[in-house]
């Protein structure tokens, strides 16, 4: 064991030198909780992991809530955005369309034979109706500005007030939706 100069006057740093069989006490020694205190801090430790399962599972629940909430928006937005070019390439179909029947009702004031012709309109019919695309049938029936259109009016006191006298031009819905309202003449009472 190395020793202390009692000298004070030396340049040399005293050191303590522990040998092996000496321990040290400075460090605290733990004590130990009994079984009880063990049993009761894994029982708080146990309900806090617990309380985060919760949170957890209840975080999770609102995530999933979202992502379902945004794969129905998405799926409408999809939907709706492909409605919506059916519904530009119907409007743009119905002028032709329109063109036809026009043509058809030229041929039969003409006394022309317009069976080719018939048959083209059936087809489009058939075209209109695979894509649900509905007429709206507005002779006789009140005026309604969700479906109709009025362009002009007469005068008739035989006919309720807004009574539709003519269709000028044929309206559409498609996908429970008006593309096109019904153009018509309406009545008021003289």
């Amino acid at each position: 064991m190395i020793g202390l100069s009692k000298d004070t006057d030396s340049d040399e740093i005293p050191v303590n030198v522990i040998s092996e069989n000496e321990t040290e006490t400075s460090f605290s020694s733990k004590e130990y909780d009994s079984p009880e205190n063990n049993a009761e801090e894994l029982l708080k430790l146990l309900d806090l992991e617990k309380q985060k399962s919760s949170d957890y599972e209840e975080k999770l629940k609102h995530v999933l809530a979202d992502f379902q909430n945004l794969n129905r928006k998405t799926q409408s937005d999809i939907q709706n955005g492909v409605n919506t070019k059916i519904d530009e390439f119907i409007l743009d179909f119905l002028k032709i369309y329109d063109d036809f029947v026009r043509a058809k009702e030229v041929f039969s004031q003409s006394k022309i034979n317009s069976d080719g012709l018939d048959s083209i309109l059936r087809n489009m019919d058939s075209l209109l109706k695979k894509y649900n695309v509905i007429t709206i049938d507005a002779l006789g029936e009140i005026f309604n500005p969700n479906f109709h259109e009025a362009i002009s009016i007469i005068t008739d006191s035989n006919l309720d007030d807004n009574t539709i006298t003519k269709e000028i031009r044929k309206g559409y819905i498609s996908h429970g939706r008006v593309i096109r309202p019904t153009l018509v003449e309406i009545s008021k009472k003289g």
